[in-house]
């Protein structure tokens, strides 16, 4: 369980030693370190943050710290230091003003860069979830019309997975508004990105994506309250199951859907171990599969049941990987923890110096995401995003309950309720 790293402590620059775990309360592109509050290691850091003149703004934790801050120097005692130490000292930060410098321009590059591909990935989610709400609501009105809009939005999110060099899964901000494209976007990115791992072909991942957008648009008759109950009677549980065929009925009016599509839909719900429905059966395809097991691990964490507990993203995983593993393709579900990571987009964790960020995207290894840090004092939209694969001295050390957090935190933090992923296609250089 996360705790506060205590009181910060004012201290002057000339008290740094090695040991002390600081707090710089200045903007964070306006210093080279990863994090605003860092564990000081050695004597060139110390050099670092002297250059940058901190007073009014340097800060220590004792409880976090292994040393304890040197005497405050005051003028006569500097003035009185050894001349040669001084000069020398003063070379040494003089050395260190070119790199420091360019360290924070490379930061800011990187900090340009995120925001950048972080706000095509809104605006893509934006665009697309007008067109599935559309769809999804007018395809029993107008199946033809809305059926064609389904198809064209899922063969251009498969050309772009397909053909793209680099695939990027992002943790969206928070959307507001209900409505059903919430869980069909989810749904359609990731089985876009397990689908591509897993060796589907274009025209494939084009079918995958079309199912998945539409598996649940016969959940619209079906009343609201019977979709919200966490426990049904037998009859009641049988009219739920009945979205699957007003699913697969609608598509296919719509024309819009191959016979492969529709296959889709119908086995969402099937597990390899007959124990699914509405048939049982132990075969599908490899695109229904991908769509049961994606499925299942949307609803693990966002419940459609009111009253049903979210799992925290890892928390989900391991469920899976716990307890249903026979229901599902296992090289599917390896290939879903290589896509999400240890630590899925979602999760909130503490790193081993005692800070606390949110994961916002999975990293190069399964156990180093990228992850927005936990910093009060700027707003969450200008913190730093770090790639833990970049940071060596960083790693992850637990996966935090939201519950356990103090309010003020999760505030900031605001891992939100209803998770919304979408994604990017980079040419390999962000």
């Amino acid at each position: 369980m996360w705790k506060k790293p205590g009181t910060p402590i004012p201290i002057h620059h000339s008290q740094l030693v090695v040991g002390l775990y600081i707090w710089l309360d200045i903007s964070w592109i306006d210093h080279p370190f990863m994090t605003n509050r860092i564990m000081v290691e050695t004597e060139k850091q110390i050099s670092i943050i002297r250059a940058h003149n901190p007073d009014g703004h340097l800060f220590y934790y004792p409880e976090m710290s292994t040393a304890a801050p040197l005497p405050q120097q005051n003028n006569s005692q500097a003035q009185s230091t050894d001349a040669g130490a001084v000069a020398a000292a003063n070379a040494e930060a003089d050395a260190l003003v070119d790199e420091v410098r360019q360290e924070k321009e490379a930061k800011r590059a990187k900090l340009r860069i995120q925001q950048e591909i972080l706000a095509r990935a809104e605006r893509d989610w934006d665009n697309a979830a007008r067109s599935v709400r559309d769809s999804l609501l007018g395809l029993a009105r107008s199946p033809k019309s809305a059926g064609a809009q389904l198809r064209e939005l899922s063969t251009k999110t498969a050309s772009e997975i397909f053909n793209g060099n680099e695939v990027l899964l992002h943790l969206l901000g928070d959307k507001k508004g209900q409505g059903p494209q919430f869980h069909a976007l989810n749904v359609m990115t990731l089985s876009m990105l397990l689908g591509k791992q897993a060796g589907l072909s274009e025209r494939e991942l084009c079918d995958l994506a079309i199912a998945a957008l539409a598996h649940d648009v016969g959940k619209a008759q079906i009343p609201t309250a019977l979709l919200q109950s966490a426990t049904r009677k037998k009859f009641e549980e049988d009219f739920y199951r009945q979205h699957v065929q007003y699913s697969m009925d609608l598509a296919t009016k719509s024309g819009a859907f191959s016979p492969e599509a529709i296959a889709i839909i119908a086995a969402h719900h099937e597990h390899l171990d007959g124990t699914g429905w509405p048939l049982g059966k132990k075969e599908a395809s490899k695109g229904a599969r991908v769509l049961a097991l994606v499925n299942r691990y949307d609803r693990l964490c966002l419940p459609e049941a009111l009253g049903r507990d979210a799992m925290m993203p890892t928390e989900a995983l391991a469920h899976i990987f716990r307890k249903l593993t026979g229901k599902y393709d296992a090289a599917m579900l390896s290939l879903l923890v290589r896509l999400l990571g240890v630590y899925p987009p979602g999760t909130i964790v503490q790193l081993n110096d005692g800070s606390l960020a949110i994961v916002v995207s999975p990293g190069k290894t399964s156990l180093q995401p990228k992850v927005l840090i936990y910093s009060p004092e700027i707003p969450k939209d200008e913190a730093p995003i770090l790639e833990l694969a970049n940071a060596p001295a960083l790693s992850i050390t637990e996966a935090i309950r939201p519950v356990t957090l103090p309010p003020d935190v999760l505030q900031w933090l605001n891992p939100q309720e209803r998770l919304s992923y979408f994604y990017t296609v980079s040419n390999g250089n962000n």
